[in-house]
């Protein structure tokens, strides 16, 4: 597929354990729950002040097209049985229809257990294989250790660590960038 991906449909993904969905109205209180949980908001940039906002952002969501520069998309990652367990988000980056960049969040009892490797590597093959996206990235504070072992994991090099370059909750805080191309997934596939 071309990497001109203006007004798609908004992807459902299915892995071995996992299905990645677009957000319903139904899954405001759970995401609520886990995106207000302290230690899982400790590193994200957007934490909800209210049931009422994360209603809200997911309305937003929904009616925003996917596919379209500059937007954000977020996808429910849920269990077989449909249990919600997180969220992940694709910013479709306005420096090039090319670019993608990627963040997830998971409910404290949900890490641990190899679903985040399981949904950034199910994004990866939609974003390169699928999109025919050039470049993806993922942006994160280095003292979220667990969040560089993921992108570390997944095969997604440590490709710039900016010091003290953005305000985050009243202090100047690092950006770490991932990156990975196409053709470097295509050879982290076939090791």
């Amino acid at each position: 597929m071309a990497d001109d991906s203006d007004n798609l449909d908004t992807p459902e993904l299915s892995t071995e354990r996992l299905r990645l969905r677009p957000l319903r109205p139904s899954d405001a209180a759970e995401m609520f729950a886990y995106r207000s949980d302290p230690e899982v908001a400790r590193y994200q940039g957007w934490q909800p002040a209210s049931l009422d906002q994360v209603s809200s952002f997911i309305e937003e969501r929904l009616e925003a097209p996917f596919g379209v520069d500059g937007e954000w998309c977020q996808l429910a990652i849920t269990l077989a049985d449909g249990s919600l367990i997180g969220d992940c988000g694709l910013h479709f980056l306005k420096e090039g229809p090319g670019q993608m960049e990627l963040g997830i969040t998971l409910a404290r009892h949900a890490q641990g257990h190899g679903y985040a490797t399981e949904t950034i590597r199910a994004l990866l093959r939609l974003l390169f294989e699928g999109l025919g996206k050039h470049r993806v990235i993922a942006r994160i504070d280095p003292r979220n250790g667990p969040s560089v072992a993921l992108f570390t994991r997944v095969g997604m090099r440590r490709e710039a660590h900016h010091v003290e370059s953005y305000w985050f909750r009243g202090e100047w805080a690092d950006d770490v960038v991932f990156a990975m191309l196409r053709r470097e997934f295509h050879h982290v596939r076939g090791q």
